[in-house]
């Protein structure tokens, strides 16, 4: 792609996102989002291949429904109340109707569906922008409707997402299929708690991105798209492969990695709230999740790919990509356990 044109792609994808955090009006917000689709979905067509077209096509058509619906919800509001500001949605179905809007925008249970096959169908720089970056103006709309929502809706949407994002990858052997399932479970999790802590929700949010930015990038280095790829991916890089482990583990959330304080700190906030059975629900669903990261742990290490090659092996070959963005993703995937009281102390919790 001509640099220029990806110059001015990024910098809309900057510009849209930075518009509707910086909106109060809901018109303002809705054209932030749709830069920001405008925006990607170029660069999700820039390989010339059929999967890519297919998969840019179902985002754009996901995309333009939950933007429709946004600006219904909010048309709505502005009828009945006589307000268009973001904080003041209170009538009760243009509040339903924007976070269900919402929620199709980012990708939670029960409208789900697209996100695996849009990104099973993208390469991996732009399926870390979709898992990340494009998450960002969506939930920073989510956090300002929140509070006027009912919760009951908030806890099935996060709970059903944590369910749905570790049932489906099981069954995966597209690593990013599986990438989008762990982004659906993850995504649960910041709902469960987002009315009762959004503070947490944004927690979340940052490590998540943080996680899944060393996550793509580890298998876009060793250029692995399945799991039978990643197998041998052992012989290119093996500290990477012992770290992709590591990270993949932090994803699960388990301790003393960077991935169980976000949770840790989510169980403690339901429980606190009075909400013990929607805590162990989610405890139980993230045992979902952590098998399929297994899974895949197991495939990188504990089974060796028959290799009968004579040549010289990759790993003594000079590395010729970028490594520093990598590497201090993958340390901040890991290492951020020990800050946990900090955390909380300036969260408040």
């Amino acid at each position: 792609m001509n640099p220029y044109v990806l110059t001015i792609l990024l910098s809309s994808l900057g510009l849209g996102t930075v518009l509707t955090f910086a909106s109060s009006h809901w018109l303002l917000a809705w054209m932030g989002l749709e830069i920001n689709t405008l925006a990607i979905i170029p660069l999700m067509a820039r390989q010339y291949h059929p999967r890519a077209v297919e998969a840019t096509t179902k985002y754009f058509l996901t995309q333009a429904t939950a933007a429709a619906m946004i600006l219904f919800a909010s048309t709505t509001n502005a009828w009945l109340v006589g307000e268009w500001d973001i904080q003041q949605l209170t009538h009760p179905i243009a509040v339903t109707t924007a976070m269900l809007a919402l929620a199709l925008k980012v990708g939670l249970a029960p409208v789900h569906f697209w996100l695996p096959e849009v990104l099973q169908g993208l390469d991996l720089t732009t399926g870390l922008i979709l898992s990340t970056w494009q998450k960002l103006a969506p939930f920073a709309l989510m956090l300002q409707v929140a509070p006027t929502v009912n919760s009951s809706l908030i806890v099935t949407l996060g709970l059903l997402s944590t369910l749905v994002g570790g049932w489906g990858g099981l069954n995966q052997t597209q690593l990013r299929k599986i990438l989008a399932y762990s982004s659906i479970a993850h995504l649960g999790w910041m709902v469960l708690i987002m009315q009762f802590a959004p503070s947490l929700t944004l927690l979340s949010l940052i490590m998540y991105i943080i996680m899944t930015s060393s996550a793509f990038m580890t298998l876009k280095t060793n250029n692995s798209l399945t799991i039978n790829a990643l197998a041998i991916s052992w012989t290119k890089a093996p500290t990477l492969a012992a770290l992709a482990i590591l990270v993949l583990l932090s994803l699960g959330g388990l301790p003393p990695l960077s991935g169980f304080m976000p949770k840790w700190l989510i169980l403690q906030e339901l429980t606190k709230q009075g909400l013990p059975t929607s805590a162990t629900l989610a405890a139980m669903t993230a045992l979902l999740s952590l098998y399929f990261y297994l899974r895949l742990c197991y495939a990188m290490t504990l089974t060796i790919w028959p290799n009968t090659l004579a040549a010289t092996t990759p790993w003594r070959l000079d590395f010729t990509h970028t490594t520093l963005p990598l590497s201090l993703v993958t340390i901040l995937a890991l290492g951020l356990l020990p800050l946990t009281p900090a955390v909380a102390a300036l969260l408040n919790l």
